[in-house]
């Protein structure tokens, strides 16, 4: 990892997350959770994200990244729930807000790649980082600041999780090669060098306990155990 922080804050997250507008997060449902993870990813929501996500949701929870909201919405929260959501983007925080209804939520704004000092004091049960790697910036080694950051924020027996499209090598379709040239080319992904052994290689510089598995063409990844200490290079 020879990345570090300080240059990971010079990348610029904002075209990543300015696509969502009022009529992308309309549709964002039936192209992205539908459409998309159906026939370009290969990796089912109803079959396989959202069993997975609310397997792994805990009672206190952070969700980082929070597109139209759907994830959170269908975890089944329960009445002593409580859902903090970072965004940079105020649209998709206030989407997702509306669609959680009754559950207790925060919303707060914020670049995951720069000093998250919003959450200084908090401690959360689970993180849910999903489809927001692959809108990150710059290489999984910049990338894996997010994980030097949020670790700080796992409560003794919290879990990190999420999902990832990932890069050229992870044998995209037609229809997958397609979609990852033109989002690649407007800044909306950034993932043709994403593999699952750098992921995987990533949240092992944090995490004593580290899942990554593949399904179709998306990595699915779990983090445990926080470690104390990681290499210079990625420490925030």
């Amino acid at each position: 990892m020879e990345q570090t922080f300080d240059s990971a804050q010079q990348l610029d997250t904002w075209p990543g997350s300015a696509v969502y507008g009022s009529l992308v997060l309309k549709l964002y449902d039936a192209w992205v959770l539908g459409m998309s993870n159906r026939l370009a990813w290969r990796c089912s929501t109803k079959r396989v994200l959202l069993p997975f996500y609310r397997h792994h949701v805990g009672e206190h929870h952070l969700e980082v990244g929070v597109g139209s909201g759907f994830y959170p919405a269908h975890a089944d929260f329960r009445a002593e729930h409580q859902a903090t959501l970072l965004d940079l983007n105020e649209h998709t925080l206030a989407t997702a807000a509306c669609r959680l209804g009754h559950t207790q939520t925060t919303q707060l704004v914020g670049d995951i790649m720069k000093p998250l000092t919003m959450l200084d004091g908090c401690r959360f049960d689970s993180i849910a980082l999903f489809y927001l790697l692959h809108c990150l910036p710059g290489t999984m080694s910049e990338k894996a600041c997010v994980f030097a950051q949020l670790k700080a924020h796992l409560a003794p027996d919290g879990v990190l999780f999420g999902a990832t499209v990932l890069g050229d090598e992870a044998g995209h379709n037609l229809f997958g090669r397609a979609l990852q040239r033109i989002y690649n080319r407007k800044g909306i992904f950034d993932n043709r060098h994403d593999t699952l052994e750098s992921l995987r290689a990533a949240l092992s510089l944090h995490f004593a306990k580290v899942s990554v598995d593949q399904e179709g063409v998306v990595a699915l990844f779990v983090a445990s155990a926080p470690l104390q200490r990681a290499t210079q290079a990625s420490m925030c």
